[in-house]
């Protein structure tokens, strides 16, 4: 795709996991032992992860995805009406410094995304009340329905990677920023179904939340200093936020 480079979006979403672990964590643990009994470990390794966890999942990233549609789409309606090459600019800056104060928040630095979730939770008192239709999560339609009402909680962290998808310039790149943060995200919401509380309480350590945030925070500062000089180095480029012309 031309215009935006997903790997500082799956990083955020890799990094930010450490976040999605304590918002998402309990339903996981729910789903691994629902109605089917704990992943069986051989050696260490899960031999099967239960569908249900896939398909909440699956269900939580699809709702990413629309999400980034809209949004990008919205966008795009507009720059089709100005095309300002100073607001694309901004909209560079803005997109990188929101990785910078992502990486902040994940540090448990700066809590101004907190506020942003307080104000989303108006949109997730709307939603709520629909969870009880997919209790208990004993089939792949309830966990997959769940999951996707899930990915509209309010987040902080979710809602900066929507600032990006808004500045991706077109409703297909909007839906692939967010499937490549909400693949980010994957690896360790899949891990819990296996560690459980054990993984949830090693992620919540000081030190983790705080080398999460300084990756995320490096992307951001790269995409600033490439934004600043005008460097196009081509792995420069690779692991920066760029915005459609």
């Amino acid at each position: 795709m031309n215009g935006l480079n997903l790997l500082p979006l799956f990083a955020a979403g890799l990094a930010g996991s450490v976040h999605c672990v304590g918002m998402c964590g309990g339903v996981v643990g729910a789903l691994s032992t629902a109605g089917g009994g704990r992943i069986q470990v051989v050696r260490g390794v899960p031999a099967s992860l239960p569908p249900r966890v896939l398909a909440y999942n699956a269900g939580r990233i699809a709702s990413y995805m629309i999400a980034g549609a809209m949004a990008g789409g919205l966008a795009q309606g507009a720059a089709n009406m100005v095309r300002i090459a100073a607001v694309q600019s901004a909209g560079y800056w803005l997109a990188n410094a929101m990785l910078l104060m992502l990486g902040l928040y994940l540090m448990d630095a700066w809590r101004g995304l907190a506020r942003v979730e307080a104000a989303g939770a108006v949109v997730w008192r709307r939603v709520q009340p629909a969870i009880r239709h997919f209790m208990p999560m004993d089939t792949l339609p309830k966990a997959f329905a769940l999951g996707a009402l899930w990915g509209w909680i309010p987040c902080g962290m979710v809602y900066s990677v929507l600032l990006t998808a808004l500045l991706s310039g077109s409703a297909l790149n909007g839906a692939l920023a967010m499937l490549a943060f909400g693949l980010g995200t994957l690896p360790m919401l899949l891990a819990l179904g296996v560690a459980g509380a054990r993984l949830r309480a090693a992620m919540q350590r000081k030190q983790v939340r705080i080398a999460a945030g300084l990756l995320v925070l490096g992307f951001g500062l790269l995409g600033l200093a490439r934004a600043a000089t005008g460097a196009t180095h081509g792995w420069l480029d690779a692991l920066c936020l760029t915005v459609l012309p």
